[in-house]
């Protein structure tokens, strides 16, 4: 197990075919104040991680059998640590598991310490703002949930809001807008790179205003730097 100098805990093992250097990198790349919320977190990258089979269970090299049993990550505890099984051979390029880590790191943080209130307020007044798309299925379809009318009425005489599906909309976009910053941080990409087809992406501007947001809550460690260009030169 390493630590590597921002307080995160990891380690590779197996067949990966990830450079030690780029993993090194990859890591630390995570803003050193989320440390404290994840002590209790390891991140183990591993050629596979097999999916739930009543045990744990990773595979030190690929082979086509085992790459159909495998999935992205995988959950498992051992006494006080949590440990985080992440599948680097079932992606095809360093952009795919650096989002899966950093996804993986954002909900644990969550999970953690929860949404910051001030990025609770930024993404409602866009969500009341009818500002377009989403950073992913699961906040857009939290967001729309939060905005259909319920039943009752409220003190200001509008229609109530649906309170769970508003903070679950708060802890997705979240997530979400702290795993993009800390992508921009360690791999220059596309945003359009995030497209899914079920759910319309989120406005650019609006994008970055939330990662700018996060960057002012967990700014980058030395030797990363945070940068938006709406248009690549060339």
């Amino acid at each position: 197990m390493l630590d590597a100098p921002n307080g995160i805990h990891y380690a590779s093992w197996g067949e990966t075919r990830v450079p030690d250097s780029d993993l090194e990198r990859l890591v630390a790349a995570v803003p050193a104040p989320l440390a404290p919320a994840l002590r209790q977190r390891a991140y183990y990258f591993v050629p596979l991680a097999i999916a739930d089979t009543g045990e744990n269970l990773v595979a030190p090299a690929y082979t086509v059998e085992l790459g159909d049993r495998a999935v992205c990550h995988r959950n498992a505890s051992f006494g006080d640590t949590e440990a985080v099984f992440l599948s680097t051979r079932l992606v095809e390029d360093r952009f795919g598991l650096a989002f899966e880590f950093f996804i993986n790191v954002a909900h644990n943080f969550v999970e953690a310490a929860g949404v910051p209130d001030s990025f609770s307020t930024l993404v409602w007044s866009q969500a009341e703002a009818r500002v377009r798309g989403e950073t992913s299925q699961d906040a857009w379809e939290t967001r729309r949930r939060a905005l259909e009318p319920q039943p009752g009425i409220n003190p200001s005489g509008g229609a109530s809001i649906d309170e769970r599906a508003r903070n679950a909309f708060f802890e997705s976009s979240f997530s979400d807008a702290l795993a993009i910053y800390m992508l921009s941080l360690a791999v220059d990409f596309d945003y359009h790179d995030l497209r899914e087809r079920e759910y319309p992406l989120l406005a650019a501007p609006a994008l970055a205003e939330r990662l700018r947001h996060v960057a002012a809550l967990f700014p980058s460690n030395a030797g990363y730097e945070f940068q938006i260009h709406y248009r690549r030169k060339g």
